[in-house]
């Protein structure tokens, strides 16, 4: 076992899952649409979209709500190509907390 070149592979996998997840943009909605959000795969907020129709003074709750469901929605979204790029560049090697 070549511990060394162990470790070297693993910063390679590192590296290039880095890059993969920077490039990686996912899209996701709360309230069919109402609220669009655009993250990339460091869960960096790209941007927001709303629905000219949820914008009103007497309901800035609801558009809140829609916010972060749209937002939690997109961090599963991110979390979700993560775990399928980790078994990717695995081979399918199942880790326990991964």
């Amino acid at each position: 076992m070549n511990i060394p070149q162990m470790m070297k592979q693993a910063q390679e996998m590192q590296e290039r899952l880095k890059q993969q997840m920077a490039g990686l943009r996912v899209e996701a909605t709360a309230g069919g649409g109402m609220v669009t959000v655009v993250v990339n795969g460091v869960k960096q907020i790209q941007s927001i979209t709303i629905d000219p129709a949820v914008v009103s003074k007497d309901d800035v709750e609801m558009l809140q709500d829609l916010i972060v469901a749209a937002l939690n929605d997109a961090g599963r979204k991110v979390d979700g190509q993560l775990g399928q790029s980790m078994s990717g560049l695995l081979g399918g090697l199942k880790i326990p907390g991964l």
